[in-house]
């Protein structure tokens, strides 16, 4: 059994090496097609302005606003880096083809194709999504400019920086709480939104008048929101991407809790481990109870390499994980995509683990849909959300799930988050 397993194992290996080759040569046709769209040359080049833009993308008739600041120190751009109110989300993977930009987000598999006409580039945004799916919107930026918003607001009606208790309401007329936390110093407006599955993370904006509006873009989210505030309450809208849209109101409440994220996820009765075998990204079946993880303390991580939540989650377990593996920690990441193929999964997660340096095993678990998902771990009552946390013992028991992710954007949050997890998991390697 030991000898066709191997022999399964190598067909595999050689399978997907194959595949990630034709994998590179379509996404170079794919690029040289869009060079081809917006009439762009390879020859001589032109230098791209440097300093700061004012970037929009078109989406559902409203303008996303966010600023990026084009390093180009030489002939070519050696960089560009998006701004997300403390966030900075730093591209380095540029193409530039005579008077246009090829870029590439660093994480996620989108990118941004725009041509220099004067003191503008023109062009669009796309994801390079599985299948014959399309996402493209428009984009243009405006050199020199360095408003996210309004140049000119009137000045704000009153101060809604704190802690605000907020209900989200979809056309179909489902509800979901959230609480907003707002940082807001005279026009200038900062904060999130906390959910029971994770958060919006970094928004920027502004207060104009009794108008509040705020707005991210990380390479993948895509997101506008705006409200009226009167007093202590606010309403608003929310738009997400290209379809996605949600009323929401909120009312200032500084005692303002969600679900405990540590009782939405749990084993049904009866169980008390988890067990999964899925491919590692050299195409190597893996498994829970392979005797690298037996008598170890493991961190089970639901992700998916399209998921800025899971992201975030990513850029801390990683560092985590290269400083804790020497004193008995394993992490393994089962990577839920878009794509239930894992050759077109394959290069996405790839790119995920190189950029934020992940050292650990991350597996191919499947398609993100949830009913699939809730068929590769049937022993858990649902997966609900992405990132879903699963800390296991050293007996090989589960101890505790937590669903969804406070990432950075949530300040404190996030902060309290670290702590908790930290004194959890050096319990366990003590025990």
């Amino acid at each position: 059994m030991d000898s066709l397993n191997n022999t399964i194992d190598k067909m595999m290996s050689n399978y997907f090496s194959k595949w990630s080759a034709i994998l590179v040569a379509k996404r170079v046709e794919a690029v040289l097609s869009a060079c081809l769209l917006l009439n762009i040359s390879f020859s001589k080049a032109q230098t791209i302005p440097a300093g700061i833009w004012r970037a929009v993308l078109h989406v559902q008739g409203k303008q996303v606003p966010f600023l990026m600041e084009v390093d180009s120190r030489s002939e070519a751009p050696t960089s560009i880096v998006i701004r997300n109110g403390e966030e900075r989300i730093q591209a380095e993977e540029i193409t530039y083809l005579r008077d246009s930009l090829l870029i590439s987000m660093p994480v996620f598999d989108s990118e941004i194709i725009a041509k220099l006409e004067g003191n503008m580039l023109k062009g669009f945004f796309r994801k390079n999504l599985p299948g014959n799916a399309i996402y493209r919107v428009s984009f243009e930026a405006t050199h020199g400019k360095a408003h996210r918003f309004d140049e000119n607001p009137a000045p704000p009606l009153g101060d809604i920086s704190g802690k605000w208790e907020t209900s989200f309401m979809a056309l179909d007329g489902k509800t979901s709480p959230a609480i907003g936390i707002f940082q807001q110093n005279g026009n200038y407006l900062t904060g999130t939104f906390l959910t029971p599955t994770g958060d919006y993370r970094f928004l920027e904006g502004q207060v104009n008048g009794n108008q509040l509006h705020l707005s991210t873009f990380n390479g993948e989210s895509i997101l506008l929101f705006e409200g009226k505030i009167s007093g202590d309450s606010i309403k608003g809208q929310m738009w997400s991407g290209i379809g996605g849209y949600k009323h929401w109101q909120a009312k200032r409440n500084p005692h303002a809790r969600l679900p405990d994220p540590e009782k939405l996820t749990y084993l049904k009765e009866g169980y008390q481990r988890i067990s999964f075998r899925f491919p590692n990204m050299e195409g190597k079946m893996v498994s829970i109870d392979d005797q690298r993880y037996v008598g170890k303390v493991v961190i089970v991580q639901l992700l998916g390499s399209w998921c800025p939540n899971c992201m975030d989650e990513t850029a801390f377990l990683a560092p985590y994980y290269d400083a804790h593996k020497e004193k008995g920690l394993e992490i393994i990441g089962l990577a839920y995509e878009r794509s239930a193929n894992f050759e077109e999964a394959r290069p996405r997660i790839l790119k995920m683990m190189k950029r934020l340096g992940v050292n650990y095993q991350v597996l191919f678990a499947g398609s993100a849909d949830k009913e699939s998902a809730n068929r590769t771990l049937p022993m858990l009552n649902a997966v609900l959300a992405y990132p879903t946390t699963i800390f296991i013992d050293k007996k090989g028991n589960v101890r505790k799930i937590h669903t969804g992710f406070s990432g950075p954007g949530t300040g404190h949050y996030y902060s309290t988050y670290v702590e908790e997890f930290d004194r959890f998991v050096k319990q366990l390697l003590n025990e």
